[in-house]
């Protein structure tokens, strides 16, 4: 392996294994904190199936060792609905996306459409998101799990600065998924977040290290 490639690694939190074509690569993170990716719950309409969403991928992510987490609800989010943008910063959910190394939606499809709730809260920072990782889960009464929002909201992201992950959960049917009380009912689900969460995390550790380390492109 060349020496910039070895340093990539290292610098990423990655060893190089005995081979690895093989798949014998040592991904132990050796980093100074956790990584922190908090889950956005982008509806506050009353009797919300996402809700359930939200709380299963929030624990399935708590399980993550070198993860820290938290749940943040549009509905408990403090926002002005006579002004837009920057402008209506709420200082303590800005520090939260400023200190996070990505981020995951869990947002139902709306005719169509995401929430525009969840634009106003996005909206309230900018320079915050910048080279940053996201996660998206769709969520929807119908089969398709939010594929249309989830196909909506991709430049939005990117007009954010947030760097989208390529794996989606698709939350189909979702009022068959769980029960009355809010637990899983289609185990499927699991491994589904797992790959998701993989996925998400690598590009949150590969982000951060060039956020880090290498400078950002200059101003014009």
């Amino acid at each position: 392996m060349p020496a910039a490639a070895g340093e990539l690694l290292l610098g990423c939190g990655l060893q190089q294994g005995e081979s690895s074509i093989s798949g014998k690569i040592d991904v132990s993170v050796k980093m100074e904190r956790p990584l922190f990716i908090p889950i956005i719950l982008g509806t506050a309409r009353q009797g919300r199936q996402s809700e359930n969403v939200a709380r299963f991928v929030f624990e399935q992510t708590k399980k993550r060792v070198d993860v820290e987490t938290e749940l943040i609800d549009v509905r408990e989010l403090p926002m002005r609905l006579d002004d837009a943008g920057e402008q209506m910063k709420d200082a303590a959910f800005s520090a939260t996306i400023e200190r996070c190394d990505g981020i995951i939606l869990v947002v139902p499809e709306y005719n169509h459409g995401y929430p525009g709730l969840l634009k106003h809260a996005l909206d309230m920072n900018l320079k915050e998101y910048i080279h940053k990782a996201v996660g998206i889960c769709g969520v929807s009464a119908g089969p398709f799990g939010g594929a249309r929002v989830i196909e909506g909201l991709l430049p939005v992201m990117r007009e954010l600065g947030l760097v989208t992950i390529f794996e989606d959960v698709n939350f189909g049917k979702v009022q068959e998924i769980f029960d009355e009380e809010g637990r899983l009912l289609d185990q499927s689900y699991v491994p589904r977040v797992d790959k998701f969460l993989n996925e998400l995390i690598w590009m949150a550790r590969v982000l951060r290290h060039g956020r880090k380390t290498i400078a950002g492109v200059p101003e014009e």
